[in-house]
């Protein structure tokens, strides 16, 4: 019996063991507070049962991580542009030699042969397969199988678990422990499940217009791309259905593409989560002629399936919208890679595993070998900051801020519910509540490595040459870390609105030192989409952030065909001053959640719809003009 890695542990009494220094007295290393909402204790675990052990050893310099990013990702820096190759990431941050001694010695004195333990490629985790009984020994702690509510089971720790104080100081954190995320049960959507776990950023609706189509009247004067060229669609009753050309016209992307053979993108999908091939022909038939029959190039991690056939609504809508919007705003030779992940719950490492092996939950890595690597990754899936502990977000936001020195853009959506996350909050205590609370974080959408991107929408009886708002029919993703402090970048933005129009939230609603997001925004309102055999309307963040990693993905064409490379960590240039115009501010639109009227628009950057919406042309001049 073989326990997925999303199954936890439930922690016993610490330990001391005296005499030999390699048997230091134990001490709690991670705990948690409480079980997420749905999980109830069932039974003792299966002694016998296997574990994939994985201890992440702490790394050397990533307190300097910031600053290394720095370097190569702000436009007055020298060295901007000057990413590093994953060799010079891994020798950078390779943990030092007595962090793996020390953790091998303790496993030997614990009775784990060296010979079962594998260091990953990038010597940052040692991996070892153990039964229930053998890691409750390691760990100071007991397992326990939890039920869901939706039947599904994993075996999850309440309290926390115990290393040997001179191994702790050389430890981030031991998987599979407290990291408690939704253990999904066959063929349950992970999205369904309420409150915990992660979720997708979008919901499907019929359109309320007569018909499902767009006006085919003429487009303007302006010179057109090869995809804009079709002449079947124009940006017309973009107020009640966005077309690709409404987005074209809202962010004037007219742009044609000129080495896409060196360029790439990507989207991630989850679990079950799977495109309808016959849906993306009848969007494409309509909208972009030139991409009928064309598919992503499909790439499996952690055991990701491709179903082009899957036919349920709640398992195709994300998927097809995703490669609706980036295949679709792209010229048809752009390939597009489908990062789908089998493993829902453990998402952001799982995506890691393509740019390193050290990522692969494999002791092997066989499996994780070879991925074609994107420079941008669209990425509509996410939880809050209650779904992990607090070294766990830590860890997997570093890794995330690796991958970017080498030049990856990841582009990420706020989600969808305002400061809360599924409609939770706060509760005083810490936990999660329903219905009024403090504000409740998004993960990783907190994590300053990636691009968050709230949503806009044109307003009823306005055109494109109209300025949108944020979205009314739902509260674009918006907040202040509880986990992350507010990064350098940022800094002079976030600061102007809190002194000038942050409203009377109260001291302890929001954390007013904390990351803040989004960055920016796009459309994500009334979003037409192939799905179930009809175009129909989507709505959410999930829209907005593939329309950014589009535009990304044209800028990393012109600057490739410059003779230069992708953007990469882009954050600290659309904060600069040197991009302030090209951005259109949003002032009208707020975010309301928590039994508060949550944040509003206002002039600069906001926690609603970040810095505004991208002026395409501005953006491709302003990166052109970098190194």
């Amino acid at each position: 019996m073989l326990f997925p890695p999303s199954f936890f542990c439930l922690a016993g009494i610490a330990v001391s063991v005296l005499g030999s220094p390699q048997l230091s007295r134990r001490v709690l290393h991670e705990h948690r507070r409480s079980l997420p909402s749905g999980w109830s204790l069932h039974r003792r675990a299966d002694p016998d049962a296997t574990l994939p052990l994985s201890i992440a050893l702490v790394q050397s310099n990533i307190h300097k991580l910031e600053d290394y990013l720095l370097d190569i990702a702000d436009p007055e820096s020298p060295n901007y542009g000057k990413h590093w190759t994953p060799a010079q990431v891994r020798d950078k941050f390779r943990p030092s030699q007595e962090s793996v001694d020390l953790v091998h010695a303790w496993l030997a004195t614990d009775g784990v042969h060296p010979d079962r333990v594998q260091l990953s490629h990038d010597g940052t985790y040692l991996r070892v397969n153990v039964t229930i009984s053998e890691v409750e020994r390691l760990l100071s702690t007991q397992y326990y199988v939890y039920q869901h509510d939706d039947g599904s089971e994993g075996v999850a720790c309440e309290h926390g678990y115990h290393l040997p104080e001179h191994v702790s100081r050389h430890v981030d954190l031991v998987r599979p422990t407290i990291q408690i995320r939704a253990a999904t049960a066959p063929g349950v959507s992970f999205q369904k499940r309420s409150g915990k776990g992660t979720r997708r950023r979008s919901g499907i609706h019929k359109p309320s217009v007569a018909t499902a189509s767009v006006s085919t009247t003429d487009k303007s004067n302006r010179p057109a791309p090869k995809l804009a060229s079709t002449g079947n669609t124009s940006a017309t009753d973009c107020d009640t259905q966005i077309s690709l050309d409404c987005i074209r016209e809202l962010y004037d992307f007219h742009y044609e593409l000129q080495v896409p053979d060196l360029n790439s993108v990507a989207v991630v999908e989850l679990g079950d989560q799977n495109y309808n091939g016959r849906d993306l022909d009848q969007f494409f038939r309509q909208f972009a002629p030139g991409r009928v029959g064309d598919r992503p190039k499909f790439v499996s991690i952690d055991g990701g399936e491709e179903d082009m056939s899957t036919a349920d609504g709640n398992l195709i809508g994300e998927a097809n919208l995703d490669f609706d919007l980036v295949m679709g705003l792209l010229d048809q030779s752009q390939k597009v890679l489908l990062y789908q992940i089998g493993d829902d719950d453990d998402f952001v490492n799982d995506m890691l595993s393509v740019y390193d092996v050290g990522y692969c939950k494999e002791i092997n890595g066989t499996h994780c070998a070879s991925k074609p690597r994107a420079n941008v990754v669209s990425i509509s899936y996410g939880g809050s900051e209650l779904d992990s502990s607090v070294p766990d977000m830590v860890r997997q936001c570093n890794e995330m801020g690796k991958v970017s020195l080498t030049g990856v853009t990841f582009v990420y959506a706020s989600g969808d519910d305002g400061p809360s996350v599924g409609g939770l909050c706060l509760a005083s205590n810490g936990t999660a509540v329903e219905g009024a609370g403090n504000f409740l974080a998004d993960f990783p959408g907190t994590c300053q490595y990636l691009t968050a991107v709230g949503s806009t929408q044109v307003n009823p009886g306005n055109t494109t040459s109209d300025p949108e708002s944020a979205t009314s029919t739902f509260a674009s993703g918006a907040g202040f870390s509880n986990v992350f402090s507010r990064p350098r970048f940022q800094s002079r933005a976030v600061r102007r609105y809190l002194n000038n129009f942050v409203p009377d939230l109260g001291p302890q609603v929001f954390n007013r030192s904390g990351r803040a997001y989004p960055d920016m925004a796009a459309n994500g309102h009334n979003i037409a989409t192939g799905s179930g055999g009809e175009i129909t309307l989507a709505d959410g963040t999930s829209a907005s952030a593939p329309i950014f990693a589009a535009m990304i993905t044209a800028i990393n064409d012109a600057r490739i065909a410059a003779g230069k490379g992708p953007v990469g960590w882009i954050n600290p240039a659309i904060y600069s001053p040197y991009f302030a115009s090209a951005w259109t501010d949003i002032t009208d639109g707020s975010s309301a959640a928590c039994g508060s009227d949550g944040f509003t628009t206002s002039p600069g950057w906001d926690p609603v719809t970040g810095l505004g919406t991208p002026k395409f042309p501005r953006l491709l001049k302003r990166f052109l003009s970098l190194p």
